[in-house]
C-alpha cells in the first residue's frame, strides 16, 4: 500500500506504470488540495478532456469545477482550467457532453456546504472543443437534483440524462437514505426536458445508461445501503425502466462507469467491495463540516428513520476494471487497477489522512484505448491507459 502521507506529484507527466509496461499513467496537473469526480471525454480531433472538482474540501464553498486535456500525440496534460467559481455554493460532479452539432457541454451540480437537497445542476456551452466558453446558465433548477452520469444520445434524436433526487424531511439534515433516481429526456436539444422516474429506485444513485447492441438500455447504479451494483433496464428508449435490482457486483456506496465498447462489449470500473467488508462507519459523507449557509434549515430535535440508512465509510479500494461480453449479465474478467486499504472515514486532503481511489470514468477511444481516471486518495486525479486484451489476458 501506497503511504498516503507521501505528497503526490501532479505534473500531467504521462509515463508507463512502474510494474506494468501495459498500462500509461499520469497525476492530472491541480494547484487544489482536493480533486474528485473526474469525467472524461475524448474528442473527434483526437484530444482527451477531463473535468473533476477540486478545492479545499467536499462541501467548502471554494470547490469548482476544474479542466484537464491531452493533446492527441502530446504526453503531458495541460494546466488546469477553473471553468466554475461561485463563492457561496459548492460545486460538483462534472460532466462532458458532445452533442451531434459538436456542441460540448459542461454540466456540474451546485450545492449549499454539505446539503445535498439544495443542489441545482448549471452549464455551459463550447462550440471550439473547450477553448472558450459561453457565461453559466442553470439547466435544473428543482432542489436537490444531482447529476453524476454522461448523457446518451438514441437513434431518434432523445437525450437522456441520468438524474437522482436528494430527498429529506424539512429541517432535516441530507445523509442519503431517501435518494431516487430518474431519466430527463430532451426532444429538443436540450431546450426542455421531461422527467421519467425509475420505479423502486430508492437508494439507488449515479445511474449510469449505456446503449447495448440490441438497441435497449442498460443501467447501472452505486447503492446508498454499499452492498450490490444494481441494475435496470429499458427497451423503449428510456420511456420505462424495471426496477433496479442487484446485480453479481459489490458496492461500497461510492461511483461507478460502464461504457459500451465498439465490439459490443461492455467495460465497467468499480470498486470491489462493500459494507460487508466494513470495520468502521461514518454519520454521513459530510460529518466533518459545518453548514456555512445560515438559511439552511437543520433539526434540533432527534428524528427517528423507520427505514434503511446510507453506508458511509466502507473502503474505497480496490479500483477494478471488468468486462463482460453478455450484455451486463456476468462479469467474468476483472482486473485491479490500484490497490489499498482504500481509507475513507475521512475526506480530508489538506492533512493527507484519505486513501480512498473511487468516482472512475472510462470511455473508449476510436483507436479502441480504453482511458480511465478517477480519485487518487482526494488528492489527484489519476490517469491510466490500457486495452481491454490487458483486463481479458
Amino acid at each position: 500500500m501506497t503511504d498516503s502521507t507521501i505528497t503526490v506529484e501532479r505534473n500531467g507527466n504521462l509515463h508507463p506504470h512502474a510494474q506494468d509496461a501495459q498500462q500509461l499513467t499520469a497525476m492530472l496537473p491541480s494547484v487544489c488540495p482536493q480533486n474528485h469526480a473526474a469525467n472524461l471525454l475524448p474528442l473527434p480531433n483526437g484530444e482527451l478532456l477531463c473535468v473533476w472538482f477540486g478545492g479545499t474540501q467536499e462541501g467548502i464553498a471554494d470547490i469548482s469545477v476544474w479542466c484537464s486535456r491531452l493533446a492527441k500525440g502530446t504526453t503531458q496534460w495541460s494546466k488546469a482550467e477553473k471553468l466554475s467559481d461561485d463563492s457561496t455554493r459548492s460545486e460538483q460532479n462534472p460532466v462532458l457532453f458532445l452533442d451531434p452539432d459538436q456542441v460540448l457541454w459542461l454540466l456540474w451540480t451546485a450545492q449549499k456546504s454539505g446539503n445535498q437537497d439544495t443542489a441545482i445542476v448549471r452549464f455551459r456551452q463550447s462550440r471550439d472543443f473547450g477553448g472558450s466558453w459561453s457565461e453559466i446558465e442553470t439547466l435544473l433548477d428543482q432542489p436537490g437534483t444531482f447529476i453524476r452520469q454522461p448523457v446518451v444520445v438514441l437513434p431518434n434524436g432523445n437525450w437522456l440524462l441520468p438524474v437522482f433526487y436528494c430527498r429529506t424531511q424539512p429541517g432535516v439534515k441530507w445523509v442519503g437514505n431517501d435518494d431516487i433516481s430518474a431519466v430527463k429526456i430532451s426532444s429538443d436539444k436540450g431546450k426542455t426536458w421531461r422527467d421519467v422516474a425509475v420505479p423502486e429506485s430508492l437508494g439507488c444513485v449515479h445511474m449510469n445508461i449505456t446503449v447495448l447492441m440490441d438497441g435497449s438500455l442498460l443501467a447501472l447504479y452505486r447503492s446508498r445501503w454499499a452492498d450490490f451494483i444494481y441494475q435496470s433496464r429499458s427497451t423503449d428508449g428510456g420511456e420505462s425502466w424495471s426496477a433496479p435490482v442487484p446485480t453479481e457486483l459489490p458496492n461500497n456506496n461510492s461511483s461507478i462507469q460502464v461504457t459500451t465498447l465498439s465490439n459490443g462489449h461492455l467495460a465497467l470500473v468499480f470498486n470491489a467491495m462493500s459494507a460487508k467488508d466494513a470495520s468502521e462507519r461514518r454519520l454521513s459523507l459530510y460529518d466533518e463540516i459545518e453548514d456555512e449557509d445560515d438559511d439552511v434549515a437543520v433539526v434540533t430535535e432527534p428524528v427517528v428513520h423507520s427505514g434503511r440508512t446510507a453506508f458511509w465509510g466502507a473502503p474505497r479500494a480496490p479500483m477494478t476494471l471488468a468486462i463482460s461480453t453478455d450484455g451486463g449479465k456476468s462479469w467474468p474478467w476483472q482486473r485491479n487497477l490500484d490497490e489499498g486499504d482504500g481509507y475513507c472515514m475521512t475526506n480530508n486532503s489538506q492533512q493527507k489522512l484519505n486513501r480512498e481511489f473511487s468516482y472512475p470514468s472510462i470511455k473508449q477511444s476510436a483507436d479502441g484505448a480504453l482511458h480511465i481516471a478517477y480519485t487518487y486518495f482526494r488528492q489527484a486525479i489519476k490517469y491510466v491507459r490500457v486495452d481491454e486484451e490487458w483486463v481479458r489476458g
